[in-house]
């Protein structure tokens, strides 16, 4: 059986093996997530102390101390010529167990990422709310920091992040960059985002909208003349919209509705899929560029028309999920299996179905 090594060590196989995220779990070897699939590091399992003596020999004693007051813990470490990781440490099955995603220490180009002109596009926008969603995985914050680093090359300006924890470096260019993270600079969401508003900020930047006051306060920065950019855990367009106003009570929607209407400016939804040859995997996108259209059916709240207009804004760089998926099926990037399971409308894709199956 093999020797247990160190946490640097089982970062290092990670990223040479081009893994996102390192996996630590009693009763399982060490685990790497590679192309979105796990493969086990060892041909040994985990058992509680050697989980917890990994874990722990990269916290500090205030890290401890947090995650022994709140059974979890978010952070970033970083290991010389690796990079940046955040960890997330939490019980499972009264066990401690960890995660670690690898951060690339270059912020890529948003088209390196895979994403469209409109992207940049919307990078030029002075004021309003530009949201970044999808789930877990998906690539938001890195499209966020690209977006960033855009910015910060082509304007001068203050950037204020507030992040948990904060991931990508991101170096003053033209605009001075300050990061705040939760639980080191400052205590939670709202608070930071309502201080920043008296930090003379040009662009805002939230790493996750995550509870109704932190929504609200977004929404008042973007009315008041600032471009404000966050991320958000939807998986298109419609359901983003929703989510939005869902978690104010009845009797603030309207009101929330009104804001989010006016201050809108661009929605980007992704996934990241698995490629057909399995070299990795592609990013497929919903795009929503808001235009006074779209302003109307929020503003009515007719969500489900939302879906039409972007399929008839194609001349203004909106596109569905379906037309990504189909664009990377045709070029042979994803699977016909893949694209019927993250299509919207199966009768798009039944067509590329082989005949015979199609009368079975």
């Amino acid at each position: 059986m093999s020797q247990l090594r160190d946490i640097d060590e089982y970062l290092r196989i990670t990223v040479e093996n081009r893994g996102s995220d390192l996996h630590l779990s009693v009763g399982a070897p060490p685990a790497a997530r590679i192309h979105g699939s796990m493969v086990p590091l060892e041909d040994f399992t985990l058992n509680a102390e050697s989980t917890r003596s990994l874990i722990y020999s990269t916290l500090s004693e205030a890290q401890r101390s947090r995650l022994e007051t709140d059974w979890e813990l978010d952070y970033a470490i970083e290991i010389q010529g690796l990079g940046r990781f955040r960890g997330n440490v939490h019980f499972a099955s009264g066990h401690l167990e960890a995660v670690f995603r690898h951060i690339p220490e270059n912020i890529p180009e948003l088209s390196s990422l895979g994403h469209s002109e409109t992207i940049e596009t919307l990078c030029n926008e002075r004021r309003g709310l530009i949201l970044v969603t999808g789930i877990t995985g998906s690539g938001k914050t890195t499209t966020l920091a690209s977006m960033v680093k855009r910015i910060s090359e082509t304007r001068s300006g203050v950037i204020i992040t507030i992040e948990d924890p904060v991931e990508f470096m991101l170096p003053h260019r033209s605009c001075l960059i300050k990061q705040r993270e939760i639980g080191k600079d400052t205590k939670n969401f709202s608070n930071a985002l309502r201080q920043t508003l008296r930090q003379d900020p040009d662009v805002i930047v939230v790493s996750e909208l995550r509870d109704l006051e932190t929504i609200r306060i977004a929404l008042t920065a973007a009315e008041t003349g600032h471009l404000v950019l966050a991320t958000l855990h939807t998986i298109d367009a419609p359901q983003t919209i929703d989510r939005l106003v869902d978690v104010f009570p009845a009797d603030q929607q309207p009101q929330i509705i009104s804001q989010l209407a006016n201050v809108l400016e661009g929605v980007i939804c992704q996934r990241l899929l698995p490629k057909a040859d399995g070299s990795g995997r592609v990013l497929a996108t919903e795009v929503m560029r808001v235009n006074y259209g779209l302003r109307s059916l929020i503003r009515d709240r007719k969500i489900e028309q939302i879906v039409g207009l972007l399929e008839i804004g194609r001349k203004e760089g909106m596109h569905t999920i379906d037309d990504s998926l189909d664009f990377l099926l045709k070029g042979g990037y994803i699977s016909l299996e893949e694209a019927l399971f993250q299509c919207r409308d199966r009768q798009r894709f039944m067509q590329y179905l082989p005949r015979e199956t199609k009368v079975k």
